[in-house]
């Protein structure tokens, strides 16, 4: 069976349009009920949501779709979505809930799902969901119905959680961050966590009211903690999205770090402090540099499609523990379970701590290769896959490049475009093959 609803990550899409309408989400709760129940005879869900002013209303037809097939329901409120992922697992809670669009303006929401192990759930899953879907409800009679219930102090808890991940015998003590929360679900939690390890704090993107998630501020508009970073005089600034499972870092120079960087900091961290890393993985989109320097590591590196949860899929699959995207989504399986931009950003904190190196001199050694990329528009039934020039210089260019560089040819998911990406050492050379290549398709 093909799904219909679930994507990379849930289900997402524009609140008022289908599927993000509360008639459906209330179907959609239900059917997941119906799964829960079919191994379990009271399950219970906790849901967590960002701070979008939708989540109140997709959160009420949450609620009552579980209660109508007989689950339980505890609500969070605003938390990360690895908050949600963390007490699903210590609650010993049947499944977690995260009403979020993650790094999306607010028009926008999303559902997605954790298991009781706080892990993203397979796609077996999802398709069973989804046939349910097309059933007709099933409710159960009063006397069976869930109920509904807060937890007070989730945000306490998931606080906690996020400083144990910070070793004990250290502290952040004379370090100036500027936090940036993106007006978004770790407003409250990530000034907290630090300011509570012993830095000196301020706070931008921190004042949510429902439609200014994500605007202008946090991962994906850094520019805002750059400027605050500067002004202030600050150490370092962590950029969170709107959910808070991925992280940008900005050192006082203005320099951002995205996560391709900061993953191979952290697998340098852990070998310079004598532990073993078997393996990472990337994604497609991962730079190609990072493979090249983790395997004179010694390092094993493998590729898994865009979205952290194949690159968790593959970690799970060689039994590794350290990996993630150039976006900022980083697993590091024996702090937690997802990607978690709090606890990201105490593991690389912790290095600059224990090292008494700056991320910048913890990094040196590693220069991203130059990218370049062309998005070519496609006509209507045009054959690329079929096309023998962009093969052959495609297979050129891999020829040539070598271990200094690597293309990557992918159709866009959403529009009639094919990317063509160039990297290589030599910024010139990837210029010149990116060209190349994208000229076959004219």
């Amino acid at each position: 069976m093909t799904r219909q609803y679930f994507g990379t990550d849930g289900i997402r899409g524009t609140v008022g349009q289908p599927p993000i309408t509360p008639d459906f989400v209330l179907r959609l709760a239900h059917a997941v009920g119906r799964v829960l129940k079919k191994s379990e005879d009271r399950p219970v869900v906790l849901i967590g949501k960002d701070t979008r002013i939708s989540g109140y209303m997709l959160e009420s037809a949450l609620e009552s779709g579980f209660n109508s097939a007989g689950v339980d329901v505890v609500l969070l409120g605003p938390l990360p979505t690895p908050g949600v992922a963390y007490l699903t697992r210590a609650q010993r809670a049947s499944l977690g809930v995260v009403i979020s669009a993650s790094h999306n303006a607010y028009p926008d929401n999303g559902i997605k799902f954790f298991s009781a192990q706080g892990t993203k759930l397979d796609d077996a899953w999802e398709t069973a969901v989804e046939a349910l879907l097309e059933e007709p409800p099933q409710w159960v009679d009063s006397a069976n119905l869930g109920r509904a219930r807060r937890l007070n102090d989730a945000t306490g808890r998931y606080t906690e959680f996020c400083k144990s991940t910070f070793a004990n015998d250290l502290s952040l003590r004379g370090m100036k961050l500027v936090i940036d929360s993106a007006h978004g679900a770790a407003y409250q939690v990530a000034p907290q966590v630090f300011h509570e390890l012993g830095a000196d704090v301020s706070a931008i993107g921190g004042a949510p009211d429902g439609l200014n998630i994500n605007k202008d501020v946090g991962a994906t508009h850094p520019k805002a903690l750059i400027e605050a970073v500067k002004a202030q005089g600050a150490h370092y600034g962590i950029a969170l999205d709107g959910d808070a499972d991925r992280l940008q870092l900005v050192d006082a120079s203005g320099r951002l770090f995205n996560g391709d960087e900061l993953l191979y900091l952290m697998v340098k961290d852990r070998l310079d402090r004598g532990e073993k890393v078997a393996g990472v993985v990337g994604t497609l989109m991962t730079n190609k540099a990072v493979e090249v320097a983790l395997r004179g590591l010694g390092v094993a590196f493998v590729r898994a499609k865009v979205g952290d949860r194949y690159v968790l899929e593959e970690l799970d699959k060689h039994g590794w523990l350290l990996g993630g995207e150039g976006s900022g989504h980083l697993l590091a399986l024996d702090r937690q379970t997802t990607g978690d931009g709090v606890v990201s950003a105490l593991q690389v904190l912790q290095a600059c701590v224990r090292s008494g190196r700056t991320v910048a001199q913890l990094l040196d050694g590693l220069t991203l290769f130059p990218q370049v990329l062309i998005n070519v528009r496609l006509t209507p039934g045009q054959d690329w896959r079929g096309n023998c020039e962009l093969a052959e210089a495609s297979e050129q260019a891999e020829i040539e490049l070598g271990d200094t560089g690597r293309v990557l040819i992918r159709p866009s998911g959403t529009e009639p475009l094919l990317r063509v990406m160039v990297e290589a050492r030599d910024a010139a050379k990837a210029e010149g093959w990116a060209q190349r290549i994208a000229a076959t398709l004219a």
